[in-house]
């Protein structure tokens, strides 16, 4: 208790580079927790946009279809699928689809594209189709109905009601066929590679269209209750689907590269922890080097005394916990306040963020995470003893004939 009294006392002999201090290194750590809190709401944001817009959370696939979406593989016993996947507790929904590459034709122009037969009811809760109709209305299950992307309707010059002609090859025949629609909605998903590529019709008219049965099913899009199920190949769903016939995919293996940013956003938190501390640590180090000068004749005496060196390096270390202690608190503060406002009010004007073809909004909402006020302040405390460690060594191998000769 000695030792922490004296810490406390010589820790605020100047108060203002105890401050000062303590303010760096607060303000690395708030910086830190609010950094860390829009990373977090970024990361979910685009996790969102990839699972929830079209994607879902994992995908069931005839094995070798995703290589080239070949037509002809399709799954032949979608309601045996069906029944298995309605037995599954840890699904949320599923949802039947059947998909082919098609030529996409107005009246004034023509480009290729991606048709996706859908379950218009089940759609609404596996994806967000249904959210994305910017005008117009949602399948209701007729067969002429058609859904474009606003970026694809603009190039083909055609608005709501218009008749757009689908050319494409038939299954297994691979006879070419032709279908006319109507403009039934127009689509605005906020991802240039849907909104530029992608027409959603009835599952029972695109059936049609290829010559498919009602049991030929190219994809069943799935959502999982909890999101890390999607994430754990030992689940039931992808035990059961991956076979010689069949493979059941999560959303991080459906999108490589996204996956692949997600890790490295994950670390970026480290990286700017790891500028942010060198920084305050070199601002501790200078501030307690600047104590010992100041105190070097005290050192020199008491060492002329008997204080041993551990002891010296004890009561520097004692020093530097109290600030940094006093620094978490601090930081932890500032660093709930601003986060607290950027879950609120989210992180307007820095424009739209486009990852692999994904628009993230401009209104990013931090999140808060139990880390965030223990493992964050832990490395604070544990960096500022790192720190303090060379001054301590260097006070405790004061020589007391040269200190003492010092005045201050």
């Amino acid at each position: 208790m000695l030792t922490i009294k004296l810490a406390f006392r010589n820790l605020f002999r100047n108060t203002r580079r105890t401050v000062l201090t303590a303010m760096l290194i607060s303000l690395s750590l708030a910086a830190l927790i609010s950094v860390d809190g829009v990373m977090r709401g970024m990361l979910t944001l685009l996790v969102d946009n990839v699972t929830g817009t079209i994607g879902g959370d994992a995908q069931i696939h005839r094995v070798g279809y995703r290589e080239n979406l070949d037509v002809d593989l399709f799954m032949e016993n979608a309601a045996e699928i069906e029944r298995t996947l309605q037995r599954d507790t840890s699904l949320k929904s599923y949802s039947p689809r059947v998909i082919s590459g098609a030529m996409i034709s107005s009246s004034y122009n023509v480009a290729a594209g991606l048709l996706y037969g859908i379950d218009a009811e089940r759609e609404r809760s596996t994806s967000k189709v249904a959210q994305a109709v910017l005008r117009g209305e949602y399948l209701a299950g007729g067969d002429n109905e058609l859904l474009i992307g606003h970026s694809l309707a603009e190039l083909l010059e055609v608005d709501l009601g218009d008749r757009i002609v689908l050319t494409l090859s038939e299954a297994t025949t691979g006879e070419l066929a032709q279908a006319l629609f109507r403009i039934s909605g127009i689509l605005n998903f906020g991802m240039r590679e849907l909104d530029d590529n992608f027409v959603f019709i009835n599952i029972s008219a695109a059936r049609k269209t290829l010559a498919m049965t009602d049991q030929q099913t190219h994809e069943f899009v799935l959502t999982f209750l909890n999101l890390e199920d999607a994430e754990n190949p030992e689940h039931g769903i992808f035990q059961q689907f991956n076979n010689t016939e069949t493979e059941a995919l999560s959303w991080l293996d459906l999108n490589k590269e996204i996956s692949f940013i997600i890790e490295i956003m994950a670390y970026s938190s480290l990286m700017i922890g790891a500028v942010l501390f060198l920084l305050a640590s070199l601002g501790v180090i200078n501030s307690i080097f600047m104590s010992i000068y100041e105190r070097i004749y005290e050192f020199g005496v008491i060492k002329a005394i008997g204080t041993r060196p551990s002891e010296i390096v004890r009561l520097i270390l004692w020093e530097a916990l109290l600030l940094a202690l006093i620094s978490c608190v601090i930081g932890m503060l500032l660093g709930f306040a601003v986060g607290s406002w950027t879950a609120t009010n989210g992180l307007g004007g820095l424009g739209e963020v486009e990852f692999s073809g994904i628009t993230l909004g401009n209104n990013i909402l931090g999140e808060f995470h139990i880390s965030q006020f223990t493992t964050f302040p832990f490395f604070t405390v544990l960096l500022t003893l790192a720190a303090a460690l060379y001054p301590a060594r260097f006070a405790a191998k004061i020589v007391p004939s040269e200190a003492l000769q010092r005045s201050l």
